[in-house]
């Protein structure tokens, strides 16, 4: 079968010619419809400290298709369920783009409701997942000011949406034209976008004199991020931030790493598939130019970028 992989780390992707994989014990075969692109995706090279790699690695954690077998002992589903969910493994290089992919039957994995089609399902879960929880840790209340520090990446894009639906005051980062066009157009809530490459902290303060009361750190300079927070403030890092790094101040980070469980994924579907929420995916490229759209992820596309693997 055809995947996006890598052969060394660091390397450029490519698509090449892999092994099908074999459902295990627990397991789905799943024939991938589609899958999109995350940060993980290009920091294998990171990742290698605390992840094993297997390779040829094959890339890519989000994916949406059907069931195509069942491994031994797998009860709830069939052959030709419309699933979609997060490779969740303990190793690196069986991921989702491809035709094929095997997942943990267990964990990671949820129908997709009518109404939700395979591109956005593709797309949602690690991006979804991560703002849900980010949000979650915070304790977003209504009517409360959030800053969100790259609000024109996927996981931002969603967040954006998801916290305006909560009643929260929104500020989000974005540079001027392209970028803030795509923020302020998620939602038709009013979103606050300033400037990252000018004063920030300026910016920030017009708006929220006393600071704000949350923050999600997904870009930028965490410690920097967290001293806009008023005394008593919750930041939430998916870069790695931890409390150590604001020490004396009063403020809490919570360090992000999302766990996208079927009782989440299914939130999410269910809220695309009403319309509350929209997945916010601005190009699409099929399997065999996954490299073209790695280069577009890595040159700052907004938004999410789906791969058509079928």
């Amino acid at each position: 079968m055809r995947a996006a992989t890598l052969e060394s780390v660091p390397s450029t992707p490519a698509v090449t010619e892999v092994d099908m994989p074999r459902p295990e014990a627990g397991e789905l075969l799943v024939k991938v419809a589609a899958a999109s692109l995350n940060g993980i995706d290009i920091a294998a090279d990171y990742t290698q400290a605390f992840m094993e790699h297997r390779y040829p690695l094959v890339l890519g954690q989000d994916f949406a298709g059907t069931v195509e077998a069942l491994g031994e002992g797998v009860e709830g589903l069939a052959v030709g369920d419309a699933v979609f969910g997060v490779v969740l493994k303990p190793f690196l290089g069986a991921g989702s783009l491809t035709q094929y992919v095997t997942v943990p039957a267990g964990h990671g994995v949820a129908r997709i409701p009518a109404g939700l089609t395979a591109g956005d399902a593709g797309a949602l879960g690690v991006a979804g997942a991560t703002a849900l929880v980010s949000l979650d840790a915070v304790a977003l209340a209504e009517g409360e000011t959030l800053l969100i520090s790259g609000a024109s990446g996927g996981v931002g894009a969603l967040a954006v949406q998801l916290a305006a639906a909560r009643g929260a005051k929104v500020i989000a980062t974005a540079r001027p034209g392209a970028q803030t066009d795509f923020v302020t157009g998620l939602t038709d809530a009013e979103v606050q976008v300033v400037d990252f490459t000018g004063d920030l902290q300026g910016q920030v303060r017009v708006i929220a004199p006393e600071g704000v009361d949350a923050v999600l750190h997904l870009a930028g300079d965490g410690a920097a991020l967290a001293a806009l927070l008023r005394p008593g403030g919750q930041l939430a890092s998916t870069t790695g931030l931890t409390q150590d790094a604001v020490k004396g101040q009063d403020v809490t980070v919570h360090t992000i790493m999302a766990n996208p469980d079927a009782r989440i994924l299914t939130s999410l579907a269910e809220q695309v598939a009403s319309g509350a929420l929209r997945v916010p995916v601005t190009a699409t490229y099929p399997l065999e130019q996954a490299t073209e759209a790695f280069a577009a992820f890595g040159a700052g596309t907004p938004g999410k970028i789906a791969i058509a693997c079928s």
